[in-house]
């Protein structure tokens, strides 16, 4: 796990894919469907060969799944948390981070 943490902006660690699998119980193959179907979000380049998640991402998947959302609305969650992503990169520039 890498964790990074911004002034004024809550803690992000980023899972390595053996973290998702242990916090998702699903294999390698089947999360790589899954962000391949939309029904997970795509990993995050955290260096050279290597990528990650949010936690926050996995959690809210694995909170997505517990509550039994349809295949659907798990993809709707996925595009909202990649827009997010695209959105949290603006508000860190408008604040100076």
């Amino acid at each position: 796990m890498i964790g990074a943490r911004s002034e004024g902006c809550a803690m992000i660690t980023m899972l390595r894919m053996s973290a998702v699998v242990a916090h998702t119980g699903r294999s390698r193959t089947s999360i790589y469907r899954d962000v391949e179907d939309g029904l997970f979000t795509k990993p995050v380049r955290i260096g050279t060969g290597a990528i990650g998640w949010p936690d926050y991402e996995v959690a809210s998947l694995i909170a997505a799944r517990v509550a039994d959302k349809s295949e659907d609305e798990v993809r709707a969650l996925v595009a909202d948390l990649h827009e997010k992503r695209r959105t949290a990169l603006d508000e860190a520039k408008l604040h100076g981070h």
